[in-house]
């Protein structure tokens, strides 16, 4: 009988939370495993907790900061070197892009009652965190994957699963750098009180801070950084038998959340999406960032930068799945999961958020491509 071709796999963002879940459970099923982080010291504490868990598959780090163009080819010619392909591409590292104020999740004065109103909690959004957030979120994806697209070429079936995430019942993502300064105090006091009183909306402007800066964050590492990893890793992926890309994304992704209804007819398109034109939706919502002009030219009021680095990386999924017919590339929002990312106020463990993106690293060839999943669902990238 033939020898079972060894598999290989890199998951992005995975030194904690679901992205270290996924590692496991794939690791499991006999697939050597490349745990990333940007942070070294982090990254292989990781590999070691994971050693401990007897697994019949090996976990190997490698350091990757998706917003570093050099980190994303040193982990190319690492693949290269070692393996020679690659089979699996999860995409999972994100931020949020806001910023949240702690002192405003505090009781009201005089009631003793946590505040279960968004508009009461302090979001802030800046044009830096927004940024952020679009690189990261959405570049820094993309590039992770055409970096490892040669390499996924090589294999006989090819995966990429573009990790998202839910809006949960609280619309909170716990996925990525959400573009904005969130405080983490006031979060879960809002989420405690609106758990209590029949699912009451959060006010988050009460919680969140968006910057300009941040949001540039958000679209480096939620967009960008994904991109240019993918980008180098295709090479590798192209020489696997069976090629997967998992995105994950969030259901905040989804073009309802987005009320600017260009925007939403170009990312919509699918026949007519290309890489150029989801830059142009970007560098438009920066713009009107930094003019001022975000709520007045129909931008998402609160977690914009999230919410657009999402929704763009699932377009990007659709692009590639349509130019690589061989994959099973898709994106998927495994839920609202308890993480640090949003202070652990979710209500599913990391086990139960990471089947879903190994579920879809793990599609056999007759498989799905280009689709959105929410968990094991399929659902539309325009609504529920």
């Amino acid at each position: 009988m033939a020898e079972t071709p060894k598999r290989y796999a890199v998951v992005t963002g995975s030194n904690k939370g679901i992205g270290f879940e996924i590692c496991r459970q794939l690791a499991a099923q006999g697939i050597t495993v490349v745990l990333t982080a940007r942070d070294e010291k982090r990254g292989l504490e990781a590999v070691e907790k994971l050693k401990a868990s007897s697994l019949s598959g090996s976990v190997i780090f490698h350091q990757l900061d998706v917003a570093d163009s050099a980190t994303v080819a040193s982990l190319a010619e690492f693949i290269k070197s070692q393996f020679g392909k690659l089979d699996i591409l999860v995409n999972n590292a994100g931020v949020s892009g806001v910023a949240v104020e702690s002192e405003s999740l505090k009781p009201s004065p005089g009631t003793g009652e946590s505040k279960s109103n968004l508009s009461e909690i302090k979001l802030t959004q800046t044009y830096e965190l927004a940024a952020e957030c679009l690189e990261i979120n959405y570049y820094g994806a993309k590039r992770t994957t055409e970096a490892l697209l040669p390499l996924l070429q090589l294999s006989d079936s090819p995966r990429i699963v573009n990790v998202s995430s839910s809006l949960g019942k609280l619309e909170v993502n716990n996925a990525g750098i959400t573009g904005a300064i969130v405080d983490g105090e006031a979060l879960k006091a809002a989420v405690g009180a609106a758990s209590g009183t029949g699912g009451a909306k959060i006010n988050w402007s009460e919680i969140m801070t968006q910057t300009y800066d941040v949001a540039a964050e958000c679209f480096q590492i939620n967009y960008y950084g994904a991109k240019r990893t993918t980008e180098a890793l295709l090479p590798l992926l192209q020489l696997s038998d069976s090629p997967r890309i998992v995105n994950v994304s969030s259901s905040m992704g989804k073009l309802k959340n987005i009320p600017n209804e260009w925007a939403k007819g170009v990312l919509n398109d699918a026949e007519n999406l290309t890489e150029e034109r989801i830059d142009q939706v970007l560098n438009e919502f920066l713009k009107d960032f930094k003019e001022g002009s975000v709520e007045a030219k129909g931008w998402p009021s609160y977690f914009s930068a999230y919410i657009l680095s999402k929704a763009a990386m699932n377009a990007y999924t659709r692009i590639l799945a349509k130019k690589y017919p061989n994959f099973r590339i898709n994106c998927v929002c495994p839920g609202y999961v308890k993480t640090d990312i949003n202070f652990n106020t979710g209500y599913l463990t990391t086990e139960e958020g990471a089947e879903s993106p190994v579920r879809l690293a793990l599609l056999p060839d007759d498989g799905p491509s280009g689709q959105f999943f929410v968990r094991k669902e399929v659902s539309s990238f325009e609504e529920e």
